[in-house]
C-alpha cells in the first residue's frame, strides 16, 4: 500500500477523482495497479458517507484511500480519518502553525491530538481488550498527512512547514501555486522552478515525502528530485479523453 511504501522510500502513483461518486471507482484503480487515489472534496461534491464506503473498499483491495479536505479544520480532518482514510491532504497550508494544526488533528498522542473515538470510528475498530497506546502508535504510522504547497507564503515558510512533527508529505500544486506567483500557468517558469526546488529541498532537509499533483510531462521533470508522491491527471480528464478516443469513429 502507498503509505508504507513511502515510508520505505519507494514511489507510489496514483491519481485524483472529483466527480465519480460511485465507490466502484476503487476497483477500477486497483484493477489498474495504482498505489493509491485521492478524493477531491476540495472541488468536488463527495460527502462523509461515500468517502466512508469508498475507503472500507480500498482496504479489501490493498489500495490507499486519500482526501483532500476542502479547508484546514478539525472536523473536516477528524471525520475523514474516522471514515477510515489512510491520507489526509489539507489544500493552501500557508505556514508552520498551520500545518501544526494539521498534524494535531491527524495523529494520535504522542504526536497529535486527535481525539480516540473508540470502536466503528478508527480504520482498525479499537477493541477493547487492545492497548489504546499500541493502538494509537499503530494507527499513526498508517496515516500520511500531506500539506499542500501552492501559495508563494508557504514557500516563504517551507522550511518550518516540513519542520512540524507529524506532517508526512509536501505536495506541490502547480496551478494555484503559478497564480500566487502571478505566472498563471506557466509551470516550467524559471520562477516555479525555484520555488518548487525549495520544497524539494525542504522535503530531503526534514525527511518528508516530496509530492506533486500534475500532468505526466510536469511529474517527470521532478521525479530526478526526489519526488516519491506521484499524483497526476483525474477522473474528469480520463473519462473526457476516453470519450474523445469514441468520438473518433465518425471519422
Amino acid at each position: 500500500m502507498a503509505v508504507k511504501e513511502l515510508r520505505n522510500g519507494e514511489a507510489v502513483v496514483g491519481t485524483m477523482i472529483r466527480m465519480v461518486r460511485n465507490p466502484g471507482i476503487v476497483l477500477l484503480a486497483a484493477n489498474a495497479g495504482l498505489d493509491f487515489i485521492m478524493f477531491d472534496m476540495e472541488h468536488g461534491a463527495f460527502n462523509f458517507e461515500t468517502i466512508a464506503d469508498a475507503a472500507s473498499m480500498a482496504r479489501t483491495r490493498g489500495i490507499d484511500c486519500f482526501v483532500r479536505v476542502p479547508e484546514l479544520s478539525k472536523g473536516n480532518v477528524s471525520r475523514c480519518l474516522d471514515c477510515g482514510v489512510t491520507g489526509i491532504m489539507v489544500p493552501m497550508i500557508r505556514n508552520g502553525e498551520e500545518a501544526q494544526k494539521l498534524a494535531n488533528w491527524a495523529k494520535f498522542a504522542p504526536t497529535g491530538e486527535r481525539g480516540l473515538g473508540g470502536n466503528g470510528a478508527h480504520t482498525g475498530y479499537l477493541d477493547a481488550s487492545k492497548d489504546p497506546l499500541a493502538f494509537m502508535e499503530e494507527e499513526n504510522k498508517k496515516i500520511l498527512t500531506i500539506a499542500q504547497i501552492e501559495l508563494k507564503e508557504a514557500i516563504e515558510h517551507i522550511d518550518e512547514i516540513a519542520a512540524v512533527e507529524g506532517i508526512d508529505a509536501l505536495l506541490i500544486g502547480p496551478a494555484d501555486l503559478s497564480n500566487s506567483y502571478g505566472i498563471s500557468g506557466q509551470f516550467n517558469h524559471p520562477i516555479m522552478d525555484e520555488a518548487i526546488q525549495k520544497v524539494a529541498d525542504a522535503a530531503k532537509k526534514h525527511g518528508k515525502v516530496f509530492g506533486f499533483h500534475a500532468g505526466e510531462a510536469l511529474t517527470r521533470k521532478w521525479i530526478p528530485s526526489g519526488l516519491k508522491l506521484r499524483m497526476s491527471n483525474m477522473d474528469i480528464n480520463l473519462l473526457a479523453n476516453a470519450m474523445k478516443e469514441i468520438n473518433s469513429l465518425r471519422d
